[in-house]
């Protein structure tokens, strides 16, 4: 039999044999991977748990909150707060940056979170997921600040993503790649299960919600449109679309097997840049789809060098095949 890599043997070898974290790093991401085992077994036990359902509140966003996602924003916050690995944290779920209380030691990261992804789905049993990015506090800073989260996602040292579906499996990189691990229940341990994961170049898979259509900016629906025309079509392939409403499950399917999302700007919000949140979810997204050799954008530049200018910022997102990603890119610019 193979032998299993753990998680954890995975991120020692990343720091003691190829250099590429540090220790702090390691804990933290291991604490980060505990966290969401925790999430994972409040997903599992839906309505068993009382989990299910509306909180009756709204996040910053104006967003109602269903329950799962204040306690997975809670399990992420009580996880990370005391180790020592972290100055501060940021989630979707929350107006302002939560720093770590004095009571703890201050470590030299920032971690970043949506908590629950996809909660929409959390009533009907669908696949949801935690996205989690970090970032190196800027160095000479007194304190934390809002400001010292506002990096481009470039300057990521680790992101990934956790997707409670029919396995548990987190999705990592540190800069060398992307590795997924599965959690094994009865050893209460992820276990590695792939390494190097890549994305093929072409696809004929797009994931779009197909009912805003009518608000698309004109790049967009043109390439919907020779996607749908089929092999009479410009394209000439046939493409099927796939759309789970929940962005973790959507790349995750990219990841497995190649594909497009898109979730583009449209005309109902002409003023914002587009509906998702280019820190929680664009960015550590951003990443793992390049560091799989796709591509990413928002239409018009690579959204890892986007410069954030606040902490909710949202952004248009196209990431996944690299060849398909540069042709929505290229129709943006008019090509």
């Amino acid at each position: 039999m193979a032998q299993r890599i753990s998680l954890t043997r995975y991120l020692v070898e990343q720091q003691r044999v190829d250099g590429l974290i540090p220790s702090q790093l390691r804990l933290l991401l291991e604490i980060v991977a505990r966290a969401c085992k925790g999430i994972s077994q409040a997903v599992n036990k839906g309505a068993l748990g009382g989990v299910l359902g509306s909180a009756d509140s709204e996040n910053v966003q104006g967003e109602v909150q269903k329950k799962l996602d204040i306690i997975a924003n809670e399990v992420l916050i009580e996880a990370n707060e005391w180790g020592g690995h972290l100055a501060a944290m940021a989630s979707e779920e929350m107006d302002s940056i939560y720093v770590v209380p004095n009571r703890y030691p201050q470590g030299e990261y920032l971690l970043l979170f949506d908590p629950l992804d996809g909660s929409s789905n959390i009533d009907v049993n669908v696949s949801i997921g935690t996205i989690f990015s970090v970032l190196k506090k800027p160095e000479g800073h007194p304190g934390v600040t809002t400001e010292d989260f506002l990096q481009a996602g470039s300057k990521q040292v680790a992101a990934g993503y956790c997707i409670y579906g029919p396995q548990t499996t987190l999705v990592l990189t540190v800069g060398d790649g992307v590795a997924m691990f599965t959690l094994d229940r009865e050893q209460g341990s992820f276990v590695l299960v792939q390494e190097n994961v890549r994305i093929p170049a072409d696809t004929k898979e797009f994931a779009i919600n197909m009912s805003n259509m009518r608000h698309w900016d004109a790049p967009v629906k043109r390439y919907i449109d020779e996607c749908l025309a089929g092999v009479e079509g410009p394209r000439e392939k046939d493409f099927n679309m796939r759309w789970i409403a929940s962005m973790v499950a959507d790349v995750h399917r990219i990841l497995t097997r190649g594909g497009i999302f898109l979730y583009p700007w449209d005309k109902r919000e002409p003023n914002k840049p587009g509906k998702l949140r280019l820190m929680y979810e664009a960015n550590p997204m951003a990443w793992l789809v390049e560091q799989a050799g796709g591509a990413a954008t928002n239409g018009r530049e690579r959204i890892l060098d986007i410069p954030p200018k606040q902490l909710h910022e949202r952004v248009s997102v196209i990431l996944g095949s690299k060849n398909e990603v540069e042709r929505v890119t290229r129709y943006h610019s008019g090509i």
